[in-house]
């Protein structure tokens, strides 16, 4: 025992000596000694010149960040302002609906609506909802920021707010600011880009637009009180507001089995309060931007495909949203052309009759469209006086009419007098350049003043493009038809007029 302690002891003592021979073996090598040194002289160095600390080290990574620089910037030029951004898509009547449900959103969540242009014709599209099958919100929003620049560029760009009167509900329900106008305060271009010469004239600024474009969209991901891209869509959500059921139960409508199983999808659709998930108290609650995707929604197997907030009895203040927001008419330059071309070019009462002919989508709801109007025109050849005036609001170009029912119709000159509007026609020009020079979308908005030194958005752009008007114009000869409107089945512009008659709007411009 004696012997193993004393082993022990001299094994410890020669190891203990080994180590410290070993640590006190100076470096070899002189080039190792001077790279050493070298190192900690630039860098002693480095951060003498620099005069760089662990914290303005954080603070350059901050400031480096475009997306809260340009956050902070904003921020002090409307500070506690909270803004709503949406991506709309599809054709106009789409539009208008998701116009619709924004006015709502901001309402509820008590932030800016960024009112949107007007698109092109499905120049953005979102896919099919009930099939599962849609661009992201990410996705939709960054072709959406694109395709506005693109309208700016060609001096197409038309703001709803040009075509839809929300006077009833600016500033008295809620507040709006136009997309050039939050675009440019936004975005830090620091001149004005609502003529398309600004940008064509500069390939800088439309880059910088775009890439500004790409970081509200969220591509990059959310940034902490500056911007939150709301991930969830059609497929995943479902919103609610204040109706009493619990927040993240399933919904009714769900992708079936065979559906997951040859898409292999699997996606579950729940109900969420939109108040409780991106209201205040929420990570979304405290941005500066709110960023949805698609806003669209339509009734589906007894549920909604994405909106479903139709009543609010708990909120007054929403419920009077919800009736006021329900119809939203043309402005008053639009109603008015309606009525004059009714009263000054037909001159009789009349029956409107809307064909979407060049459409495949709407090509199974032909023969009961046409049955309808057949029935309806011997109804009226029958009782009243002949000839029968008929407003014909049609994709199908006149010159294609021949062997067709339009060519039956418009060939019984003793029985039937056809009536339609063309882009070329006088009327059609004159209010699309009363509309140009009128600039309602830029004339909303608590934001529309100089900021900073900030210049105002210009009313109107010599060079612009006439606005594409004729859609609106008929629709409003339409709700004026006193014998009665005959739609294609399922289109929404058939609905739109619907509305219009219903609200009597006719009578009221």
């Amino acid at each position: 025992m004696k012997n193993a302690a004393f082993n022990l002891d001299k094994s410890t003592t020669k190891s203990s000596s080994w180590l410290k021979k070993k640590q006190a073996q100076p470096l070899k090598s002189p080039l190792s000694l001077f790279l050493i040194l070298s190192l900690f002289l630039f860098v002693f160095l480095f951060i003498s010149f620099f005069k760089i600390t662990p914290n303005s080290l954080f603070s350059k990574t901050i400031a480096d960040n475009p997306l809260i620089s340009q956050c902070t910037k904003f921020q002090t030029l409307a500070p506690g302002e909270k803004f709503l951004w949406y991506a709309p898509h599809s054709g106009f009547s789409n539009q208008l609906s998701e116009f619709k449900n924004g006015i709502l959103m901001a309402g509820i969540l008590n932030r800016t609506l960024i009112v949107p242009p007007v698109l092109d014709h499905h120049a953005v599209a979102l896919g099919s909802c009930p099939k599962f099958r849609v661009l992201g919100p990410k996705e939709i929003r960054v072709s959406v920021w694109d395709h506005v620049l693109d309208l700016v560029k060609t001096g197409s760009y038309v703001s709803m707010a040009d075509i839809i009167d929300i006077s009833s509900l600016v500033p008295s329900s809620i507040q709006v600011i136009d997309f050039r106008v939050f675009a440019s305060l936004w975005c830090n271009v620091n001149m004005d880009f609502t003529c398309a010469n600004d940008l064509n004239a500069q390939s800088s600024l439309f880059d910088s637009l775009k890439l500004c474009g790409s970081m509200l969209s969220g591509i990059d991901g959310n940034v902490a009180k500056c911007l939150y891209a709301v991930d969830e869509d059609c497929r995943t959500t479902v919103w609610t507001y204040k109706n009493g059921d619990e927040d993240r139960v399933f919904d009714s409508f769900q992708p079936d089995e065979q559906l997951k199983k040859k898409k292999k999808i699997s996606y579950v659709r729940r109900r969420q309060d939109v108040y409780k998930s991106l209201g205040p108290g929420s990570e979304a609650g405290s941005a500066t931007v709110l960023a949805f995707g698609s806003l669209f929604t339509a009734p589906y197997k007894g549920s909604e495909l994405h909106i479903d907030i139709h009543e609010a009895q708990r909120d007054q203040r929403i419920q009077s949203l919800i009736d006021n927001s329900e119809f939203l008419p043309f402005v008053p330059e639009i109603l008015n052309a309606g009525k004059k071309f009714a009263l000054e070019t037909i001159k009789a009462p009349f029956l409107c009759a809307q064909l979407r002919l060049l459409d495949g989508q709407f090509k199974n709801h032909w023969k009961a469209t046409f049955q309808g109007l057949k029935q309806k025109l011997e109804v009226l050849k029958q009782s009243g006086s002949k000839p029968v005036h008929i407003f014909v609001m049609t994709d199908l170009p006149q010159g294609n009419w021949t062997r067709s029912f339009l060519g039956d119709l418009a060939s019984e000159l003793n029985h039937f007098k056809l009536h339609f509007l063309r882009e070329e026609d006088e009327l059609v020009k004159k209010i699309a350049k009363n509309l140009a020079v009128a600039g309602h979308g830029l004339r909303f908005g608590s934001v529309l003043r100089s900021f900073n030194g900030e210049s105002k958005m210009k009313m109107d752009c010599s060079h612009q493009r006439l606005p594409d008007i004729l859609l609106y114009i008929e629709e409003s000869v339409c709700s004026c038809a006193s014998l009665g409107f005959v739609g294609t089945a399922g289109s929404t512009i058939a609905e739109s007029i619907e509305l219009m008659r219903k609200s009597d709007v006719c009578s009221k411009s």
